[in-house]
């Protein structure tokens, strides 16, 4: 079980490289600070552009990424 609440979902399901990412960022914009948001993605990239987007942009945080069957789950914290 997950110490995190998730606060909105993200649904980018059949979107390829860079719409989860571009789709992502539009989505954290709009969360609060501590807000958890998760995506969900079936593009396999998804779990190293997302982890990469996470790494290089300031006020938000991977907390985590589950690969499932064709499915990619992604939860980012809104820090500031």
């Amino acid at each position: 079980m997950s110490d995190y609440e998730i606060t909105e979902t993200l649904d980018v399901k059949g979107l390829n490289c860079p719409m989860p990412v571009v789709k992502t960022k539009q989505a954290a914009d709009g969360l609060g600070s501590g807000d958890v948001l998760e995506v969900v993605a079936t593009d396999p990239g998804s779990m190293s552009d997302l982890g990469g987007w996470a790494d290089s942009t300031d006020g938000v945080e991977l907390l985590d990424q589950q690969e499932g069957d064709d499915v990619y789950k992604h939860y980012v914290r809104k820090t500031e």
